[in-house]
């Protein structure tokens, strides 16, 4: 095991990313260094617009692997044995505890990285395809039962239509339920993305930071909401943003309706998200468009469609 090493991203490129700038990433091969390669990986990781949350963490156990190896190891040496090698150091000998949920990641991050390189031909087969991945067992996010999103429509329609007439919470549950979409995407909706033109209303989700674009995306909910909404802009006159509280004063309005409802736990954005990809799943959405509606990578959808699908069917 070398002591000494470059660094993996030897310089900042734009702040909050690390690594050098997409154009200054030179070509790899077969002969190309551990360092370098590690570099052109977290550029193809950019660029196919992984969450940042994957980059930093892929990029960290990348830092390890070069730890051990040094940065200067030619990449097509490594192979299966050396790969299993430095997992076992990561579990016994390097002296920091390595929990099951980040070992499953480091294993997920061999895997990734090596097929990567596999694929387009810089390595002659794939070292880390012998790795067995034993996941670490996280589980399973909590939604709202069939019959509790009944009671909590209910809830939602006695909200509007009692003494005191409020259209928030029926168009706030009926929204995430409807499309999925997060808390914070839900805050961030501006008034100029409601588009009432199509067969379908629809809204658009835009992110601000360009590392994030990806998640982008056009969600359709029902035209029979439009006249809530009506009733919502009227009552409320918001003048940029559909919601203009912030996240915790809807998290109220949800805490509120659940009440009402008299569910046992109070239902939260990250349930209705759930309950809304649980629901599509069951109705059997193509698993891409479910993927896409939900602005999620191809990486975090495969952890995402299998507890879907053990939610869905608990014998799994």
């Amino acid at each position: 095991m070398a002591d000494t090493q470059p660094p993996l991203f030897p310089q900042r490129g734009v702040k909050g990313q690390y690594g050098p700038p997409i154009s200054q990433i030179k070509s790899i091969d077969s002969n190309s260094s551990l360092a370098l390669v590690a570099s052109a990986y977290y550029d193809h990781m950019v660029r196919q617009g992984f969450s940042e949350h994957t980059v930093k963490a892929f990029a960290g156990d990348l830092r390890l692997l070069q730890k051990y190896f040094g940065g200067s190891m030619v990449i097509s040496k490594l192979g299966s044995k050396d790969l299993n090698d430095f997992l076992t150091w990561l579990l016994h000998y390097r002296g920091v505890p390595c929990s099951p949920k980040s070992y499953a990641r480091r294993v997920t991050t061999l895997k990734n990285f090596f097929g990567w390189l596999a694929g387009i031909k810089v390595v002659p087969f794939d070292p880390a395809a012998a790795i067995v991945h034993t996941r670490a067992k996280a589980p399973l996010p909590l939604f709202v039962k069939d019959d509790e999103v009944e009671k909590l429509m209910d809830a939602a329609e006695k909200k509007l239509n009692g003494s005191k007439p409020d259209p928030r919470a029926y168009l706030l549950v009926h929204l995430i339920l409807q499309t999925g979409m997060k808390k914070s995407e839900c805050v961030g909706i501006a008034l100029r993305d409601i588009d009432r033109s199509g067969p379908e209303p629809s809204v658009l989700i835009r992110y601000s930071n360009p590392r994030m674009q990806h998640k982008e995306r056009k969600l359709a909910f029902a035209k029979e909401l439009l006249p809530v909404l009506d009733q919502y802009l009227e009552k409320h006159q918001p003048r940029e943003n559909l919601f203009e509280c912030t996240p915790r004063n809807l998290e109220y309005v949800l805490a509120d309706v659940s009440e009402v409802a008299g569910l046992p736990q109070q239902v939260s954005f990250e349930m209705l998200r759930w309950t809304s990809a649980l629901r599509d799943f069951r109705d059997g959405m193509d698993h891409d468009h479910l993927r896409k509606k939900m602005g999620l990578s191809k990486i975090t959808w495969r952890e995402t469609s299998e507890k879907l699908a053990k939610l869905a069917d608990p014998g799994l």
